[in-house]
């Protein structure tokens, strides 16, 4: 069963299809009236979907833009942390070797004053010195000018246990 236009209008009950099916009397008004409405709604629908593309192109644009500049921040900091991490390897090298220094250091004290005591021992023992005041001036000037020692040209080593503790 094939229904025609004006029938189909009528039977939906809109008051516009009716009154214009009356007023007009020809299907090809009414028809052409209905095709002029479908080309409206495509024309909208094209513009939304025009408009809905648009909105999702700069959406992906500004997406794009915020992915570059996140890169960007991203190398930065990658290349300040790197930097940051070569100078701390550099100041723990220097730090391994100023506690061999120290270490080696805190050991010539060590045994100055195990040489300064043994000193004071022995005089205190009245053997047999010559001249201790003079020895005991003079060592007490290398102890005030350290360079004077002849000990301190030899170069100052660690072992490798010291350096890395």
């Amino acid at each position: 069963m094939q229904h025609t236009l004006s029938e189909v209008l009528l039977s939906c009950g809109t008051s516009s299809g009716s009154s214009l099916l009356h007023n007009s009397g020809s299907e090809e008004d009414l028809q052409a009236l209905l095709d002029q409405k479908k080309r409206k709604r495509m024309i909208s629908n094209r513009e939304s979907a025009r408009r809905s593309r648009m909105r999702k192109q700069k959406q992906l644009d500004d997406l794009m833009a915020q992915v570059s500049q996140l890169r960007k921040e991203s190398s930065h900091a990658l290349s300040v942390l790197n930097l940051i991490a070569q100078r701390r390897s550099g100041v723990e090298a220097e730090n391994s070797v100023l506690r061999a220094q120290a270490m080696e250091l805190s050991n010539r004290l060590q045994a100055l004053n195990e040489i300064l005591n043994n000193l004071k021992s022995s005089s205190s023992s009245n053997s047999f010195h010559p001249r201790p005041e003079v020895f005991q001036a003079q060592f007490t000037d290398n102890l005030i000018s350290p360079w004077n020692f002849s000990c301190t040209n030899q170069p100052i080593t660690a072992s490798e246990e010291i350096m890395f503790q």
